[in-house]
This record gives structure tokens, sequence and C-alpha cells, in this order.
């Protein structure tokens, strides 16, 4: 049983329209929402949805749903100069949740999950990504490194995050076809894959810490890519 919980997630799912929301139970605070008007909702209490999401963070809302339905990486490549994140191994829902929403948000073609040792569409990362997987296409790939080599023959520059790479994250033209690649939790991107890149990135890091949480990189660099594809920012690219 495909199930969702959180009030954003079943409210996203039915605003998406991309997989059957098949039955909906939430408590009688939770069954007001506006978004639930007219929708048949099986009254229980918060212990009963608990019980049944396994998650005490349902807000009230729980629903059976379908298959989550993922998008195929051919269909990824085929949109105009499409902008893409792919993840290498992050295996956090909470981060994945989170960069899928900040990746809808601002207007990313989709995500690149590999089939082994990563987190994929559950509904921890729903709820993490506030529903905003209903709407992000995402794509599971068998081998992340050939991936990037499909895009990268399809036109896409590929740019990889890392802490010690020398070039500059505002130093990138991030126009056209474009593939943000970050690295797993503490070990970053595997050797193969940071191969794959066209090059490697980094953030300047003014403090004490080492590093900043792999969400919150891919905020500033899908952020960067937003700013410089809407005002056409012409930077130097070059292959290394």
């Amino acid at each position: 049983m495909n199930l969702l919980y959180g009030r954003n997630p079943v409210r996203e799912a039915l605003r998406a329209g991309r997989r059957r929301v098949e039955r909906i139970w939430a408590t009688t605070g939770a069954a007001r929402e506006p978004w639930l008007a007219g929708r048949p909702v099986q009254p229980a209490t918060a212990a009963e949805l608990h019980e049944r999401c396994g998650s005490p963070d349902h807000q009230g809302v729980v629903a059976q749903v379908g298959p989550y339905p993922y998008a195929s990486l051919d269909d990824l490549l085929a949109r105009p100069d499409p902008l893409l994140v792919a993840l290498d191994e992050v295996q956090d829902p909470q981060n994945v949740g989170a960069i899928c929403r900040t990746a809808e948000a601002v207007g990313a073609d989709g995500v690149l999950l590999p089939e082994r040792r990563a987190a994929h569409v559950t509904p921890a990362v729903a709820k993490a990504s506030a529903g905003a997987v209903e709407h992000l296409p995402i794509a599971i790939v068998r081998n992340l490194a050939d991936a990037l080599g499909e895009a990268r023959e399809r036109g896409c520059w590929v740019y990889g995050a890392a802490a010690e790479a020398r070039t500059s994250y505002d130093a990138v033209d991030w126009r056209g076809g474009i593939v943000i690649v970050l690295g797993a939790e503490g070990r970053g991107l595997r050797p193969r894959v940071a191969a794959s890149c066209d090059d490697l990135v980094s953030l300047p890091l003014r403090g004490r810490v080492e590093s900043l949480n792999v969400s919150a990189t891919a905020a500033v660099l899908l952020y960067a890519a937003l700013q410089a594809r809407s005002q056409g920012v012409d930077t130097s690219r070059k292959a290394p």
C-alpha cells in the first residue's frame, strides 16, 4: 500500500493529479481544510493515523495513493535546455525532500536519483518536500555516471559540487542545458561521478565550518542558476 502523510503532501497530490488518491483519512480538525471540501474523507484519530502511516508527523491527514510516476531520463533530456539536479547516493530522506522542494520552486526540469544506495520517493521524502515531488519529474537511473555521460552527449553541461574545487559557483555559465550534481552526505561525489562532470564548482566558506549541508548547497546553486538563466548572464565557459 502506498501512503502519503501530512497536509501538504496530500494536498499537492490532489492538485497535481499525477497519481490516484484512493482514500483519505483525517482527524476532525484536519477534515475541515478547504481543499478537502467535497471529497470523501474517513474519520480517524491522531493515534490511528500514527499507527497507519508509522509517523507522528501526519498533521491529521493520511492518504492511500497510487505508485509514484517516475519520469525517464530520456524524457528529461528531451526538454529544451533542461535544468536538472543529480544526487549521487544521497540517502537522507530529509535532504532529498528538501532538494526536491527547492528544485521545484526554481522551476527545474527534474531530478535524477541512482537506483541503488539512494533515497527514492517515499512518504518521508514527500513530507520533507512539502509535496513538491508530486509536481517535479524524478527519474531513477541505473548508473549515475553513465547518465551524466548521456546528458553531456545530448548537449548538457554537467557541474559537480565539491568543496575543494577551484572554480567558484559564480564563475559558471548556468544557461543552456545544465545538470547540477551533488554528492552524498559526508563523502561527496564518487570519483567516477566527479570524472563525468565538465567541471567541479565550490561555494565560498568564510566561517569555521568546513562544509554546507547538501540541501543548502543545492539551494545556492539552483538559485544561482535561476538568476543567471533569468537575466541571461554570460560568463566564460570552458570544458576542463
